[in-house]
C-alpha cells in the first residue's frame, strides 16, 4: 500500500472524524480550519457570564452514541464522558400536562396513559433492532442493505407525516412528545416521511439516550482532534483555503464544506451537471440562537420538566405543525417551535455561582433578519411564569451570525441542507457515490452527505474509506 498525502479542509466532527479514520488507514493528514477554533457545530463559549459553558449549536449528542464509527474509536480514553439528565426530553402544554421521555420505554409509555399502548407498540419493535437501524441508516441511501426487514418496517412507520401516524391517539401528550422530536426535521410535518426524524431520535432516547458532554461539546472535538494527533496527523488553524493552489501538493482533499464552497474552489474541475447540482445546492430554513444565563432552575409549571434535559416547546401538535408550515413558507410566526436545552441539569460544572447556563433557538425562515430573543423568551415564560425576571445574562446569534460563525450554516439552516424528500434521501446530489466530487482526487464529507446532520461522524468516515480506496488503488 502507498501511504498518501491528505487535507481536510474544515476541522468540524466529519472534517476531523475523516482526518483520524485516514491516519487509522495509514495515510498522512493535514486538518485546514479556518477559524481560530476547531469544532465546527461542537463548540462550547463562555457566551453570557464568566464561567458559564454554553454549547454553541450541538448540545445533546445521541447520534454520537449511536454511530457505528464514533462508538469504536475510544474517545474516552481522550477525556470524553458522557452524562445523561434524569428525562431526555419533554414537551410541556399549555394547562400544566406535559408528556416525558424517559429512557426507559416501559415508564414513558406507562405516562401517557391512553397513548401508552399505541407508544410501546410503535416503538417497541424499533428499539429491539435499533442498531440494525442505525447501520442501515447511517449509509447512502442506495446500498444493499444488510437487514432488509427492519428497514421496510421503519419505512412502513416513517411514511406518514407526524398528524397522521398520531391521528387515532387519544391524548395531547403523545402526540405532541412525538411531534417534537419530528420537528428537528425543520420542514413542513404534514408532508410524507417526515416522521423519520422523530421515529430516529426517539429511538434513541429510549436505548442510547440523549447525554451530554462533560465540559461541553467542545469535549467531542478535543478527544477527536487528540485522537488524530496521536495517529501522527496535524492540525492547522486560521487557516482558510480559498484557492485550490493552496492544497495542490495533497494526493487527497476532504472538504468538511456546503457544496457551492466546493464548486468556488473546485471550478472547473468539477463535471458540469455535478457542479451545477453543488451551485444550486438547497438550503432549509434558519435557526435563531439564544444562551441565556438564568439565577437558579427554570420555574416550570411542570416540574417534571425541570428534570429534563431537552425541552420542545410549541404547544400541542398542530400548533406545531402550523409553525412549521410557516417558517417553511418564509414567515416568522409569533409562537416559534423553541428547543431548550437544560444541559446543567447533567452537567453542574456549565454552571457558576447559583446561576445556570440555559441554551435554546427557535425555527426561524432562512436569512431571518429580525430579533427573535423575545419570542424565545415569551414561548419558555408561557410553559414556566416568572422565567423572564431570572435572566441575568443573554447573548443571541440571528441566521446570520450563525453563517458567520460557521459559513456552512448558510442562511442559518444548521443542518447544512433542505431536508426535503430529496435534499435528505439525495443529499448532495441524485448518485450512488455522493462523496466523491467527480473531480479526482477530492471529495466532499460534510452534513450535506448521507446520514446528513448530526455529531455522528459518518459522513468523514464513509468519504475517508473512499479517498483511501482510491488511493490504495482499491478502486
Amino acid at each position: 500500500m502507498r501511504a498518501g498525502t491528505a487535507y481536510v479542509v474544515g476541522a468540524g466532527p466529519n472534517g476531523l472524524t475523516a482526518a483520524v479514520r485516514l491516519a487509522q488507514r495509514g495515510h498522512q493528514v493535514t486538518v485546514l480550519e479556518a477559524g481560530s477554533r476547531i469544532g465546527g457545530g461542537t463548540r462550547t463559549s463562555e457566551n453570557t457570564l464568566p464561567g458559564l459553558l454554553h454549547d454553541d449549536c450541538s448540545a445533546f449528542h445521541p447520534t454520537a452514541l449511536a454511530s457505528p464509527y464514533l462508538r469504536v474509536l475510544d474517545l474516552e480514553r481522550h477525556g470524553l464522558e458522557y452524562l445523561w439528565p434524569e428525562i431526555e426530553f419533554a414537551h410541556p402544554l399549555d394547562d400544566g400536562r406535559a408528556g416525558l421521555l424517559h429512557r426507559s420505554l416501559e415508564q414513558t409509555a406507562a405516562g401517557l396513559g391512553a397513548d401508552g399502548g399505541r407508544w410501546r407498540r410503535l416503538f417497541a419493535p424499533l428499539v429491539r433492532r435499533y442498531d440494525d437501524l442505525v447501520d442501515e441508516l447511517f449509509q447512502p441511501v442506495l446500498h444493499i442493505p444488510r437487514h432488509p426487514l427492519t428497514l421496510a418496517r421503519f419505512g412502513l412507520s416513517a411514511a406518514p407525516s407526524p398528524s397522521l401516524l398520531t391521528r387515532r391517539w387519544q391524548t395531547e401528550e403523545g402526540p405532541a412528545l412525538f411531534g417534537g422530536a419530528a420537528a428537528h426535521l425543520t420542514y413542513p410535518l404534514t408532508r410524507p416521511l417526515t416522521s423519520a426524524v422523530g421515529l430516529v431520535l426517539t429511538g434513541a432516547a429510549h436505548t442510547v439516550g440523549w447525554p451530554v458532554a462533560r465540559g461541553g461539546s467542545r469535549a467531542i472535538t478535543d478527544a477527536l482532534a487528540a485522537r488524530l494527533l496521536e495517529l501522527g496527523g496535524r492540525i492547522e488553524t486560521d487557516a482558510p483555503v480559498t484557492r485550490l493552489e493552496q492544497v495542490g501538493d495533497a494526493d487527497a482533499v476532504l472538504f468538511d464544506l456546503a457544496p457551492p464552497a466546493v464548486a468556488r474552489l473546485l471550478g472547473d474541475l468539477l463535471p458540469p451537471r455535478i457542479r451545477r447540482a453543488y451551485t444550486r445546492y438547497r438550503f432549509g430554513p434558519g435557526a435563531f440562537k439564544l444562551d441565556l444565563a438564568v439565577e437558579g432552575p427554570i420555574p416550570w409549571a411542570n416540574t417534571d420538566v425541570g428534570r429534563a434535559g431537552t425541552v420542545h416547546l410549541g404547544g400541542a401538535l398542530p400548533e406545531i405543525v402550523a409553525s412549521e408550515a410557516a417558517v417553511a413558507a418564509g414567515r416568522m410566526p409569533r409562537r416559534p417551535f423553541v428547543l431548550v436545552g437544560q444541559q446543567y441539569l447533567a452537567d453542574p460544572s456549565r454552571s457558576a455561582d447559583g446561576v445556570n447556563p440555559v441554551w435554546a433557538y427557535a425555527h426561524v425562515p432562512a436569512g431571518y433578519g429580525g430579533d427573535a430573543s423575545e419570542a424565545i423568551i415569551a414561548q419558555v415564560e408561557r410553559f414556566a411564569p416568572g422565567f423572564r425576571d431570572r435572566i441575568v445574562g443573554r447573548f443571541s446569534r440571528g441566521p446570520g451570525e450563525m453563517e458567520a460563525y460557521n459559513a456552512n450554516y448558510v442562511g442559518g439552516d444548521i443542518a447544512t441542507g433542505a431536508n426535503d424528500l430529496l435534499g435528505t434521501v439525495f443529499r448532495p446530489r441524485l448518485t450512488p457515490d455522493p462523496y466523491r466530487t467527480g473531480a479526482p482526487g477530492f471529495y466532499l464529507c460534510s452534513a450535506a452527505t448521507p446520514p446528513g446532520a448530526g455529531v455522528h461522524g459518518m459522513g468523514g468516515f464513509h468519504a475517508a474509506n473512499a479517498a483511501a480506496d482510491d488511493l490504495e488503488g482499491a478502486r
